[in-house]
Order: structure tokens, then sequence, then C-alpha cells
């Protein structure tokens, strides 16, 4: 089993730590979402998760974590073109 590296990841985004920033995103979010469970420490879990969740597709399932960073540069790539 090989691990997939995609072609924008650096050594920094491969050592990625959740900060502030994310965590008030994901905050907001879960605000408007599910108010009830809106907390830091949720913020945190669900990042967490993720982070765990993509490190995993790397390991176990490299052609899905490909398709969605191809999905990904899609969309940048069109939003790129309607703010054009």
């Amino acid at each position: 089993m090989s691990v997939i590296y995609l072609p924008d990841m650096t050594k920094t985004s491969q050592n990625y730590e959740i900060n502030e920033k994310d965590i008030d995103t994901v905050l907001n979010i879960l605000m408007k979402t599910d108010p009830d469970n809106a907390t830091p420490g949720m913020a945190i879990a669900i990042l967490e998760h993720l982070q765990a969740t993509v490190h995993e597709l790397g390991h176990n399932n490299p052609d899905l974590l490909l398709e969605i960073f191809e999905d990904l540069k899609k969309q940048k790539e069109s939003e790129e073109e309607l703010k054009g």
C-alpha cells in the first residue's frame, strides 16, 4: 500500500496544526447548523476527525483522495474565472 502525496502538498500542509481561525470557522458553521453543539471542543473534534480522515484516505484510498483533490482544483478554477 502506498501513500499519495498530492502535487500542491508541501511540508507545511503535511504538518498542518489546527488553529484558532479554523476553529472559529467550524464554530460559526455549527452555530448556524447545530447550535446545541456549537462549542470550541466540538469544533476541534470535527477538525481532528477531518484531519484523520484525510490522512487515512491517503493510505487506504489514494484514488478517492486524488479525485477529491481534482474536484477542488476545478472548483477553485471556476471561482477564479468568475472573479475574472
